[in-house]
């Protein structure tokens, strides 16, 4: 489950250090757990398909032989439902200290239903037993044997020898007809099968083991490869990442401090403007207004003429040194100064100006000079294209994101300029955004979707301007 600390998203211990592997090593974890699982799996069908073959092997010889013996006596049974005495002393002599008796230790004579007519042990005889599967199968022909398998009710006094037995199952047919007419049950000491299965599960278990290590070898040398390749790209991708990253930052740098520049060449200019040619057009005024006493008839028509010239020329003047001027950046908050870009605006163009400002403190000289000339464009666009109707500015901070808006509540636009940011677009703020973009900002335009009117937005990533 994701958790999150500190407004940010926090992964799992397990799934970070896991994460922080090399594909080499996550491939020797993960595909190690596949190959041994896969090993266990593969070994242990193999090495019971070998059991079973074995087994099913010497249970074929073994009933074979017995069936040479065995089968010649029990005719009978064609005829009749139990074997006759003579048949039985026979049966029993034949593994009454004989090499064949040596090696089977026990055997039972079956009848349909699950009846016993002869047996090596007397107390079975005559009784009656659930067939079990492999009884069943060898009643339609099937030759059948368990190893070391005693736990059926029948098989106590065998399961009490504490021997490795081979329990076998061979049906006996009536040699004119070939019809099964009884099934013998053999229980033969196992020991050297027993061994010989030992054998062959371990080989069968080594044969699995040694595959599935030759192809985990195999992959893991592709996938080293392979990882050592991705992880030199990942060091390089780093690197001139890195690398881009400082670029960037020295350019986003240099950028700024031309901005910064910049506005120290304008205030300059203004103060120079207004200490300047703004004083020495006042001056002229004050003569001219001297001399208008002194001449009649179309000289003071001319004179007059260039007293409202000189008179519109100070106010020009000292119009574009206000614009050009900055106010006292770095003793101010950011509400002050946008406030005074408002309250300036209003009274200089008689509309109102809505401030809604959130407290935001320590901000750099960059980023309020920004902010303050964003404002001073967007209320002048704002005056221009919707007649300042609804002015309003916005100031959010969410995070490290400053969002600020200039809102006007104009008739907005049918259809949105595809580049407002171009000179030629009559907004005049490529040089605004130029200076945002600078700060690791962008601006972006748009109707509003709360009514009518425009939007004018920058939003500033405060980490990379700081």
């Amino acid at each position: 489950m994701l958790t999150r600390k500190a407004g940010v998203q926090m992964l799992p211990f397990e799934f970070s250090a896991w994460s922080k592997l090399s594909l080499a090593r996550q491939f020797a974890l993960a595909g190690g757990v596949v190959m041994l699982v896969s090993a266990g799996l593969g070994g242990y069908v193999v090495s019971g398909r070998i059991e079973e073959v074995v087994v099913r092997n010497t249970a074929n010889a073994t009933a074979l032989y017995m069936e040479s013996f065995i089968a010649p006596l029990t005719q009978d049974l064609a005829q009749r439902t139990d074997l006759s005495e003579e048949s039985r002393l026979k049966i029993g002599a034949l593994l009454a200290d004989t090499e064949l008796g040596k090696r089977v230790v026990s055997f039972k004579i079956w009848r349909p239903g699950g009846l016993i007519v002869d047996a090596s042990n007397p107390d079975v005889v005559g009784k009656r037993f659930p067939p079990t599967e492999n009884l069943t199968k060898a009643w339609a022909g099937e030759v059948r044997a368990d190893f070391n398998d005693t736990g059926d009710a029948e098989d106590q006094a065998e399961h009490a020898l504490r021997l490795p037995l081979l329990e076998i199952y061979s049906p006996i047919r009536e040699i004119k007809s070939g019809k099964v007419i009884a099934v013998a049950e053999f229980y033969e000491v196992a020991t050297q099968l027993r061994q010989d299965l030992i054998r062959a599960r371990a080989l069968g278990w080594l044969t699995v083991a040694g595959a599935m290590l030759m192809i985990a070898v195999g992959l893991f040398a592709v996938v080293l490869r392979g990882s050592r390749t991705i992880d030199r790209q990942l060091a390089a991708m780093k690197d001139l990442a890195a690398g881009n990253l400082a670029l960037r930052l020295r350019v986003q740098g240099a950028a700024a401090r031309f901005a910064s520049v910049n506005d120290q060449t304008l205030r300059r200019i203004g103060a120079d403007l207004h200490d300047g040619p703004a004083q020495l057009m006042g001056f002229a005024a004050l003569r001219l207004d001297a001399l208008q006493g002194q001449v009649s008839g179309r000289a003071a028509e001319d004179l007059a003429a260039v007293q409202r010239a000189v008179k519109d020329s100070i106010l020009e003047i000292r119009s574009i040194a206000r614009g050009l001027s900055l106010p006292d950046i770095e003793q101010k908050s950011l509400e002050d100064i946008l406030r005074g870009v408002a309250e300036a605006h209003a009274a200089r163009t008689g509309t109102a100006v809505a401030l809604h400002c959130q407290v935001i403190s320590d901000l750099p000289a960059a980023v309020k000079i920004c902010c303050y000339r964003f404002v001073q464009e967007g209320l002048n666009n704002a005056w221009h294209h919707a007649e300042g109707q609804g002015q309003e500015v916005r100031v959010t901070l969410l995070g490290d994101q400053l969002d600020l808006q200039v809102l006007d509540r104009g008739a907005g636009f049918l259809q949105l300029p595809v580049d407002f940011l171009r000179e030629d677009a009559g907004l005049g703020l490529a040089g605004l955004a130029d200076r945002v973009e600078s700060l690791g900002g962008h601006i972006s335009f748009a109707n509003r979707s709360d009514g009518p009117g425009a939007a004018l937005r920058m939003v500033l990533d405060l980490k990379e301007a700081i």
